[in-house]
Parts: C-alpha cells; sequence; structure tokens
C-alpha cells in the first residue's frame, strides 16, 4: 500500500472513530445520565406502573447492547489505526496477501482479505 492510500483510510479510519466517539456521548446522555423519573418526565412521587418499568428497562437494556457493539467496533478501528502505523495495514493477517481496496473502502477496519474472511465465517457456522 503506497503512502497516499494509507493516508486515504487512516483519513477514513479517524472520521468513523470520532463518530463512534459521538454516539457513545449520546447512549451515555440516554442511558447512564439520567433517572427513570426524568426520562418520563414524570414529575410526581408516585410509584410507576410495572410494565413503564419493564419497558424503560428494556430500552436500557438496548442501549447497552448498541453500546457494547459500537465498543468493539472502536476497538477494532483503533486495532487498524494501529496497523496503518506499523505500515501492515492492507494486508490479511491470515494469508499475507493483499486486501482490496473495495474491501478496504467498505470495511476500513477489515484485518482479512475476503477469501479468509469467508473461511472464517464458514468455520463459525460449522
Amino acid at each position: 500500500m503506497n503512502k497516499k492510500d494509507s493516508t486515504k483510510f487512516e483519513k477514513l479510519l479517524l472520521a468513523k472513530r470520532k463518530q463512534l466517539i459521538e454516539e457513545f456521548g449520546l447512549f451515555k446522555k440516554a442511558a447512564m445520565d439520567n433517572t427513570i423519573k426524568e426520562n418520563t418526565g414524570d414529575l410526581s412521587s408516585y410509584s410507576y406502573h410495572m410494565a413503564d418499568q419493564g419497558t424503560d428497562a428494556m430500552e436500557r437494556e438496548k442501549t447497552f447492547y448498541f453500546a457494547s457493539k459500537s465498543g468493539r467496533l472502536l476497538y477494532h478501528i483503533d486495532e487498524a489505526l494501529r496497523r496503518v502505523r506499523n505500515k501492515t495495514y492492507g494486508k490479511c493477517q491470515d494469508c499475507g496477501e493483499d486486501i482490496n481496496h473495495e474491501r478496504l473502502e467498505a470495511v476500513p477496519h477489515a484485518r482479512l482479505c475476503i477469501k479468509c474472511k469467508e473461511l472464517e465465517e464458514k468455520k463459525k457456522k460449522g
């Protein structure tokens, strides 16, 4: 991979990283900063209906799920940035072949070429 391509993909990865960090801020604000009372806008001190409490719990759980999924993606992006700096970005970590540019543009944090990724997926299913 030449210097120009490396810089292009590094910028793409940094932009995705920034976007994820902004999403984390939204997840935190939605799930952790407010109490259930503040989220519903209810100012009364009466207890909530069980169904409302269940819905609130489900919404919080979904938010935590999305945040953890974004956290894993952030990890993969950081690893890809490390490979850019080590000048190993764009090489398949299994077979050592170049990962084609179309794949890297679609999945900039890709660590495997399409052939090795398909093999990995087959192993997971089988």
